[in-house]
């Protein structure tokens, strides 16, 4: 096994908690690239820390590197059938069944959903008054997954499904919310937190099913565009669609994947820009090209997920010069390393001329959206909703950081969340959309 840090189980959970980026970059400095962890929530996993090794992770088979098991936190959240906790197979089949309805001609439709959703909020916001704007592009993604990729039209039906999501995601937004979470798959899951949680994902699951029964006995299911549409549409090679527990579940990932983690990664990147006048002015010219590259700084500073895993099956999987044995999880540490000063000269700052030059970061050294097999299915899709929300906020809006520096980052169960929200201030009415 490689080497560990002798600090007892609990330390290590705190410095994970609370010591963050700082607490992972102390440990890689005194251990190396590869190094086993110990903690209340994974008693012994291995973290490595170098784009080599993240590279014989993402490119290993499968069967040996499960990262369905790996999730297996997600599971009360999502769902058993969800394309993030299958394996091997089945894995495969869903995400080929998933993929078109991300890529190509059908994503790009959805451009002028997600810049009207930015209107809908901006139009929403305070003039000169301080406002946070975590919550705003929470109910502004929300509102792309329910019309882009459900289909929903402004109306009861959409209403009461986004009140029933933020209900249930709401209790996840506190460091207990982990705790709760751990609880339930050990079957501890009978406090009061953890039942009404329960109760509040099966009032989400149920509008789903009835949902998806609807669809299912609509004669022009065929001539939708989005998203939910097409997952009931899709057949694999042998002619066979998702099960509606299978739709369920994938839609609970969308809601989930596609809209909390879009919606954090735009607060952050308000937060990085808002405080750096020099690419406030130059991003303010609105070049996608420049704009794409804010976005993508912003997920190196500011990684929304912590850190991948897979599963190790079979047999001890090789790792550098160790063997990591079966059963244990293998961890890319993302923080840690979109902060090499290797990789990224002068790491602590946002430079998102990184991302424009002949050399760009590979697909090894940014990993904001994992990578191999496992690559996020919506990660294009969440670039470009990231880009246009962007676009929009900077050609209508004058809008001011709050805070002197920028906020720091607390785990909020599965997120990397800025703190504070992001405060800002709209310094004038918005221009006209």
């Amino acid at each position: 096994m490689p080497p560990a840090p002798r600090l007892p189980r609990l330390a290590q959970t705190a410095g994970f908690m609370f010591g963050g980026a700082r607490f992972l970059d102390a440990v890689q400095r005194r251990y190396g690239d590869v190094v086993t962890l110990h903690t209340l929530f994974d008693d012994t996993f291995v973290m490595i820390f170098d784009p080599a090794l993240v590279k014989q992770v993402f490119q290993g088979p499968g069967e040996r590197l499960r990262a369905g098991e790996a999730n297996a936190l997600l599971g009360p959240i999502v769902g058993e059938r969800s394309v993030l906790l299958l394996d091997g197979a089945e894995h495969l089949r869903h995400r080929r069944l998933m993929l078109p309805a991300f890529h190509g001609q059908r994503m790009l439709a959805h451009a002028e959903t997600m810049r009207a959703s930015a209107d809908a909020e901006i139009d929403a916001w305070p003039v000169r008054e301080p406002f946070a704007l975590l919550p705003s592009m929470q109910a502004l993604t929300l509102r792309v997954i329910l019309r882009a990729v459900f289909g929903y039209t402004p109306g009861p039906a959409e209403d009461e499904l986004r009140r029933r999501m933020r209900a249930m995601i709401e209790p996840l937004s506190h460091r207990r919310g982990l705790v709760m979470i751990a609880a339930v798959i050990r079957g501890r899951g009978n406090t009061r937190a953890a039942r009404a949680f329960t109760a509040r994902r099966r009032a989400v699951q149920e509008l789903l099913e009835a949902e998806i029964a609807r669809r299912r006995s609509d004669p022009d299911l065929p001539r939708h565009d989005d998203v939910f549409s097409a997952l009931l549409l899709a057949r694999d090679e042998a002619g066979d669609g998702l099960s509606d527990a299978e739709v369920r579940d994938e839609l609970m990932t969308l809601l989930l994947a596609g809209h909390e983690t879009t919606a954090t990664g735009l607060a952050w990147t308000f937060d990085l820009l808002l405080h750096d006048a020099r690419v406030v002015g130059r991003a303010a010219d609105g070049d996608d090209r420049y704009l794409d590259a804010v976005v993508k700084e912003s997920l190196r500073r500011r990684p929304v997920i912590a850190g991948v895993g897979r599963v190790v099956r079979g047999a001890p999987f090789p790792i550098g010069r160790y063997e990591v044995p079966v059963g244990i999880e293998i961890n890319p540490a993302i923080r840690t390393i979109h902060r090499r000063a290797d990789l990224y000269p002068e790491p602590g700052r946002f430079l998102p001329e990184r991302f424009l030059g002949a050399d760009p970061p590979d697909t090894y050294a940014w990993i904001p959206f994992g990578g191999g097999a496992r690559r996020c299915l919506g990660a294009s899709f969440a670039l470009m909703e990231m880009r246009v929300v962007l676009a929009r906020v900077l050609e209508r809006c004058a809008l001011r950081a709050v805070d002197r520096k920028p906020t720091t980052a607390q785990f909020r169960t599965i997120t990397l969340a800025p703190k504070s929200g992001v405060r800002v201030i709209q310094d004038r009415p918005p221009a006209a959309a």
